[in-house]
């Protein structure tokens, strides 16, 4: 059989473009090396943030763009995959309060250290907080679960354990290497996270892209009053959310060694763990650094932290999320989808010709 679309890559980017491209009529197999839900790519684990950017018009406008796509999710699958729970910005400078004026000013709030830690005693403030009532927490795992579950109600077919070795473009077709034989089809997305450059490397100008295992914790909080909107904590390049069950999760964005995918070990880093414990010990002091556990996590960065969506011949590419895609994920696939018909218009900023020389 010959399929309109082979999609590289059962997370959630390549989840989301089969469901977005089978409800367009188009016949989809997705093609997963590892099994579906597997830990080792960088959509698993419980929760991720949803958050317009401070200061940047842009990624503050995409956000507000994926909103309502996550509710015709939750619609489509009948689950929760958004809640609201507000989220701050903290450890900000005069000239970002300024911009987040300008580009929030009907939907947030700016505060000051004072107030702010009267509303959140958890945290420590030392400057003005910006405060967005419509941020909130994802829930990454069901929504990849409710993605594949919508995608194979619309008739797309998952393989599992089928890790494609090559791309070879012949005859207006292309060919998939995977164990078992070779699959056809008319176009490619490539949606396989750090594996993305080895197997697109001279099909695809990639900028360079680096692979880096982050370790974030999960905090029990030291009293269940306190209240944990989701936060970023620019000063300190920080980040967390209140999992439930879990505790808190805090990370420092992007610190992490760099790895190669296929033999990382998921093993604490003993200094970047303690630079950790250290930073909440002194920022968070509603967390207990004693009832605490290590999680690890894989980003896939380029040089500017761009991410790249976009489609040279047959293939089309959805990759470099550095750690921050997540809360597009629904709009991602759209992208991705307009990209394999032709009729797309993404934003000039994701497309390969913005990464040359990266």
């Amino acid at each position: 059989m010959t399929y309109d679309v082979a999609v590289v890559g059962a997370g959630a980017m390549g989840s989301a473009a089969a469901r977005a491209l089978a409800a367009a009529g188009r016949s989809v197999v997705v093609l997963e090396q590892y099994t579906l839900g597997h830990v080792r790519g960088g959509s698993h684990g419980g929760t991720r943030l949803f958050r317009p950017a401070a200061d940047n018009a842009d990624v503050a406008r995409l956000t507000e763009q994926a909103r309502p796509l996550w509710r015709e999710l939750e619609a489509d699958s009948g689950e929760t995959l958004f809640e609201v729970t507000g989220g701050i910005d903290h450890g900000v400078d005069e000239a970002t309060v300024e911009v987040f004026r300008s580009l929030h000013a009907a939907t947030g709030e700016v505060l000051t250290a004072g107030a702010a830690k009267e509303r959140w005693p958890g945290f420590r403030f030392e400057t003005p907080v910006l405060y967005q009532p419509g941020s909130g927490r994802l829930y990454a795992d069901r929504t990849v679960h409710a993605l594949q579950t919508v995608a194979a109600r619309l008739g797309v077919e998952f393989r599992v354990q089928s890790p494609v070795r090559q791309l070879r473009i012949h005859d207006a077709l292309v060919e998939l290497d995977v164990p078992g034989g070779a699959v056809r089809a008319g176009q490619v997305v490539v949606t396989a996270g750090p594996w993305a450059p080895k197997l697109l490397t001279g099909l695809v100008p990639l900028p360079t892209f680096t692979v880096t295992q982050e370790q974030p914790r999960f905090f029990a909080p030291v009293s269940e009053e306190l209240d944990w909107p989701s936060f970023v904590h620019g000063d300190h390049g920080s980040y967390g959310l209140l999992e439930a069950g879990s505790g808190v999760k805090v990370g420092l964005h992007a610190t992490g060694p760099e790895v190669d995918p296929d033999t990382r070990d998921f093993a604490v880093d003993p200094a970047r763990d303690a630079d950790l414990l250290r930073y909440v010990e002194q920022w968070y002091p509603g967390l207990d650094t004693a009832t605490s556990t290590a999680i690890s996590c894989l980003y896939d960065n380029t040089p500017s932290d761009n991410f790249v969506i976009d489609r040279a011949g047959p293939i089309t590419v959805a990759a470099g999320f550095c750690g921050q895609g997540f809360k597009f994920v629904p709009l991602i696939g759209e992208f991705v989808r307009d990209l394999v018909i032709g009729t797309a218009e993404v934003p000039a900023r994701f497309r390969l010709a913005s990464h040359v020389g990266g």
